[in-house]
């Protein structure tokens, strides 16, 4: 670990010479520009330019992959492909979240020297881990909480995603709970709308999850959406922790950094990091931030659970990447700091043995919409099949194993068709 430089690691793609476009990279995101100025002088650069640590080709294309590039006059362009290595300086920006996103991916994006550019990855000080405390809760903690040992914790979205009145949402939750949910999270479309004032949806659905827990002594997490301004969000965790609620959910990419930040130095509860506008930043695979990259930085500033997607999920994202996200989340940084992945979207009981080789762990949320409130049992059978997937899943036995022996698995295998 360098103690001084930021480590930033980038896909490239470029007509120009790889070493030109790298130098280019470094300057604008350090000491220079498209050309010198005065005060630039050589000892200026050496104490704060960027460095190259290391290009690596990759290959060549005969089309670009973005538009806007610009290549060479004269020559007819080819696009190499490469991965670069650059160093930045701690002092150019301190231990500062804010200020590091803005030198490892501000302006590079749109320089015209490249036809494709990503951050893969970063590595950083421990200057950041001292600034920053991390998940405050994180896996043990939200075992802790949640009272779910030796398994995933199952839970499911509010569906439908608007429209239900707090009301509404208390009787879903009531029925959820009943049917052995672990968790159950507001849709990130669902905060404070007139329709549902947070503090009356609170007030609703805390009076019936402690209802249920004084009852069987199971209390389920609900993940409220505090996603506001930050003087809201404050107020409304406040809210949600004197009502006895045990986590809040925030939309990472509509607070930013610093918000989320200050929410973490504030909170008494773990917080559910959802990544929704996720696709916008990392769908173009020739542009954008990597989950592996991000993640570190919604980690440090406080997230205690990440949303990653599912194996075979209805979104665009492989597997791979999802296994490679989720991995992410739990492999320690500066010693520790993991947070819960959380795999949703289409995912149902179907899916649980392949994640369980693939991830390697059972430290994580397994979320379920259809796969649960689709079964045709009802929400109860749905929760059945999920554990049964696990079960087997821990067992070493496949679905179809499985199925022979449950009849709520065997209704899921029917109702959401080919493992």
């Amino acid at each position: 670990m360098n103690h001084d430089r930021v480590i930033a690691t980038y896909r490239i793609e470029t007509p120009w010479p790889l070493q030109k476009a790298a130098e280019v990279m470094a300057g604008e995101q350090s000491c220079g520009t498209f050309i010198r100025v005065p005060g630039e002088t050589e000892e200026l650069r050496e104490r704060y330019g960027a460095r190259i640590e290391r290009i690596r080709e990759l290959g060549s294309v005969d089309a670009p992959s973005l538009p806007g590039c610009r290549p060479p006059r004269g020559e007819k362009p080819r696009y190499r492909q490469a991965e670069v290595v650059l160093s930045f300086p701690l002092e150019n920006m301190g231990p500062s979240l804010p200020n590091l996103q803005a030198t490892v991916a501000g302006n590079l994006f749109e320089l015209s020297q490249f036809s494709g550019l990503r951050l893969t990855d970063l590595e950083l000080p421990p200057a950041f881990g001292k600034v920053y405390p991390g998940p405050q809760f994180g896996v043990e903690g939200t075992r802790r909480l949640s009272g779910v040992r030796g398994r995933p914790l199952i839970g499911t979205i509010v569906k439908p995603s608007v429209g239900l009145t707090p009301g509404d949402t208390a009787l879903l939750v009531r029925r959820l709970a009943e049917a052995g949910l672990d968790f159950v999270k507001d849709d990130e479309l669902m905060a404070n709308p007139p329709h549902s004032p947070l503090e009356e949806r609170v007030t609703a659905v805390m009076r019936v999850v402690n209802e249920h827990a004084q009852r069987t002594g199971k209390k389920v997490m609900v993940a409220f959406n505090i996603t506001d301004d930050m003087d809201e969000m404050r107020r409304h965790h406040d809210f949600v922790l004197a009502s006895g609620g045990t986590c809040v959910m925030l939309s990472l990419n509509s607070v930013g950094l610093p918000a989320l930040a200050k929410l973490r130095r504030h909170s008494a509860l773990p917080i559910h990091g959802h990544r929704n506008g996720w696709g916008m930043l990392a769908r173009c695979p020739a542009l954008g931030v990597s989950f592996v990259a991000m993640q570190k930085l919604w980690r440090l500033a406080g997230a205690d659970h990440l949303h990653t997607n599912g194996l075979r999920n209805k979104f665009f994202e492989a597997d791979e990447s999802v296994v490679t996200s989720a991995r992410a989340c739990l492999t320690p940084l500066f010693g520790g700091r993991q947070a819960v992945p959380v795999l949703s979207s289409g995912q149902w009981a179907g899916q649980a043995p392949d994640t369980y080789r693939a991830v390697g762990s059972v430290d994580l949320m397994y979320l379920c919409g259809g796969g649960i409130l689709a079964h045709p049992g009802g929400a109860a059978a749905g929760v059945a099949s999920i554990r049964q997937g696990w079960d087997a899943a821990l067992q070493g036995r496949t679905i179809e194993e499985a199925a022979a022996l449950h009849p709520e698995l065997r209704q899921a295998v029917e109702t959401y068709g080919a493992v």
